[in-house]
This record gives structure tokens, sequence and C-alpha cells, in this order.
């Protein structure tokens, strides 16, 4: 908005949940910002050389500091502005032999992750935990040579170069945000390579007989707590004691079976399952959706449900009517992960080197065996690239025959 700056102004203005800005009519180019929290900061705003529009900050503040004396100050840096000063840059500059590694993390780059997206906090504690021992060296002062070091040591580590690559990815988004705000002149990085990942790569899927295995733990798990409910129950009505909820023969005994069917065959990530809520569900029309705020993508996708799912899904919600969260934890908030009893799961039906991400294999896998074309399931999948669904190639062997064979003949 614009406005004379005055301080009856600023004084009865109240804040908003948004940022606000007021141009001074008086003076162009001096402004105050007033935030949420209702502080009230002076600033100015001019065109810098490269004609993008720049905000410079005063670092002052209402009342702390008079309006006349702001709109005085503001005056006199715009004037030197239109001398061919640049108060954005002369401060950027004087930082730049200051701006460390880890003051930019836990600075405006750190507030920038978390901002901008849903793994930031662990992007910030992984980059924190990786370049300790350069968390005090100033941004200008990483080269090619001191992060080729650095890798070669975490391979010699024994990481595999899909983890240094991905480790090395976040490093580079870093100096590429640097770059962009303008605090450091040019990237570091630029002509680092990635490192080559073939061959290290294998998809594990069950076999027929170990998802038979799997399904059958599974009921066996549901039989055994549902048996043992009874049996505490006949103990505490003997002794008078309060009953535990019953568990009817069609319901399940917790989260783990319907969670598992529901993995299998849609492929969902953990972490999407985990943060899915009934809104998310139209059991009618048979769709999950997997939002953008909680895909991996970031970018929103639908996935149809079987029969096997959707009467997981039905039977799951008329035992949890009351909750947002398809699988809340106890106290109702989001459930963390399911490692304990996925382990004795796994360990009871004789299943090795499986993580719960696997069964997104597996669906993946199920689905190509079965002729589905690769773009199809890279759209349930949610790959924004082909490239990460062509793992799964290998799998429909009768399409290569079947394309080989077009080479023959017909005999003459």
């Amino acid at each position: 908005m614009k406005a004379k700056i005055t301080r009856e102004l600023l004084r009865d203005f109240q804040p908003t949940d948004k940022v606000i800005d007021i141009a001074d009519s008086e003076v162009k180019g001096f402004t105050v910002r007033i935030t949420p929290s209702g502080a009230k900061n002076y600033g100015i705003r001019y065109t810098g050389k490269d004609g993008r529009q720049v905000r410079f900050s005063l670092n002052k503040n209402f009342p702390t500091t008079t309006v006349s004396d702001a709109r005085e100050e503001a005056r006199i840096l715009l004037g030197r502005i239109a001398a061919g000063a640049d108060p954005a840059e002369e401060k950027k500059a004087r930082i730049r032999g200051k701006l460390t590694l880890f003051s930019f993390i836990n600075g405006d780059y750190g507030d920038h992750l978390r901002a901008h997206n849903r793994t930031g906090e662990a992007i910030i504690d992984r980059l924190k935990a990786l370049f300790a021992e350069y968390g005090d060296r100033p941004l200008t002062d990483f080269d090619v040579r001191l992060i080729d070091k650095w890798r070669a040591a975490r391979i010699k580590d024994g990481r595999k170069a899909s983890t240094v690559n991905r480790d090395l990815n976040d490093l580079k988004s870093l100096f590429s945000r640097a770059v962009d705000w303008r605090l450091i002149p040019e990237h570091p990085l630029l002509s680092i390579k990635r490192m080559d990942e073939s061959g290290g790569k294998i998809v594990r899927f069950l076999s027929d007989s170990e998802e038979s295995r799997l399904r059958l733990a599974l009921n066996e798990r549901e039989k055994r707590d549902r048996d043992g409910r009874t049996r505490a129950n006949a103990w505490r009505a003997t002794r008078g004691y309060e009953l535990l909820p019953n568990v009817e023969e069609n319901q399940f005994v917790d989260h783990l079976k319907p969670a598992v069917l529901l993995s299998l065959n849609t492929g969902i990530r953990q972490g999407e399952l985990l943060s899915l809520r009934w809104a998310d569900i139209d059991l009618d029309l048979a769709i999950l959706t997997v939002r953008d705020e909680t895909a991996k993508s970031n970018k929103t996708r639908h996935l149809p449900l079987n029969d096997e799912a959707k009467s997981a899904l039905v039977q799951w919600k008329s035992q949890h009517r009351s909750t947002e969260l398809v699988f809340p934890g106890r106290d109702g908030s989001r459930m963390t992960e399911v490692k304990t009893a996925w382990g004795k799961l796994l360990k009871k039906a004789e299943i090795e080197n499986f993580r719960w991400h696997d069964m997104r294999h597996h669906f993946a896998s199920r689905l190509v065996m079965a002729g589905v074309d690769l773009n199809t399931v890279r759209e349930l999948l949610g790959h924004s690239d082909i490239k990460m669904t062509l793992r799964y190639a290998h799998l429909a062997p009768e399409h290569k025959a079947a394309a080989v064979q077009k080479l023959m003949r017909t005999a003459a």
C-alpha cells in the first residue's frame, strides 16, 4: 500500500496474517514492512544495476527509531544510490568472506529449506553431519579439489556411489542458492560430475513363496493377537478389572495388516502412507490421492484401489471413523515408523533382506511381469523420470523375445 508514513499511521496500524509493505508517498523508495508479529521495520526499495527490484533493510524499527529519523536516513541512502552506489551489494561484499558453511545453514539457507522442502530439517541435519569438518570454512573457500578429496574418503569408507551422489547433490543445491542470492560470485562445484552408479542396484521383490509366507504370517499374527485379547479379557473379567476393547473376527487387530496390504497393492511410499488422511481416499470411486505436500516428488498423483486394497480400507475405516489420519499413532498424531512390528513379521515369515520400501519394488515388479507398460508403472509410482522406472524393464523378458522374433522372415 502507499501512504505517507507517519507516527500515527504506524502506531495505529494493526498487523494481519500477511506481511504488509507501506511505500512512503513523501520520499519515493522509503518503506516500512509490518510483519504478522507486529514488528515495523524501516527499509528502502530501489532498482539495482541489473534491473532487479531490491529491498534493503535499514536495520531500524518503529518506535525505537522515529519516522523522521528513518526517513532522513532513507533519503541520504537513496541519494547515494542515485550517485551509483548499491548498498545491498556492498553489504554482501562485506559478508562474503565471513559467511561460513554452518552460518549459512543455520541462517537463511536453513530457513529456506524448512519453508520450501518437506524434508528440510532432515537435509539440514545430514549436511551438518556430513560436512562437520568444513563447518567453519567460508563458502568462498570451497573448490573442486576439496570436495573430490571428501568424496574419495567417503568411497574408501565403503559408502555407495549412489549415497555419495545424493549427499553431494544436497551440497551443490546449497551453493546454487548462495549464487542465486548473490552471496558468492560463482558456483564452486559445477564441474563435479556424478559418480557412476551402474551395477550396484538390485530390485528386491517377493517370490511367490515369500509373498505367501508373508500373508500367512499376517493372518497368524492377527489370530494370535485376537486370541490373546480374548484370554486377557477372560482373566480380567474373573478379577473384576476393566475389559480391553474387544476385537471382532472381522476386524484388524492393529494397523499392520491393512498398511501392508495397501502398500503391496499401491506401491505407496512409507512416508506417504503414514501421512495419508481419510480425506485423501474416495472409497466410492476406489481412488487414493497422494497430495503434493506429502509426495516425495512434490506432485499430486492418484492411485486406483484394487479390490483387496479397497476392502482393507473399508474395514479399517469402520474401526477408525473418528481419526483424521488413516494410520494414526497411539496419541492420534502421525506415526513415525513401523519398524518393530515389521521386523517381527518378516522373521516369522522367514523373509530376509526385505525392507518396507521393497514392497514398492514388489508392486512395480509384479505390474511389469503382468505386462503393464513402463510408462503406466512410472505414473503409478510417481517417478519424475522414466529412467527411474527402467530398473524394472528386465522383468518383462517376453517383450524382448517378441521384439527379436519380429526379425524372423517368412520362409519363401
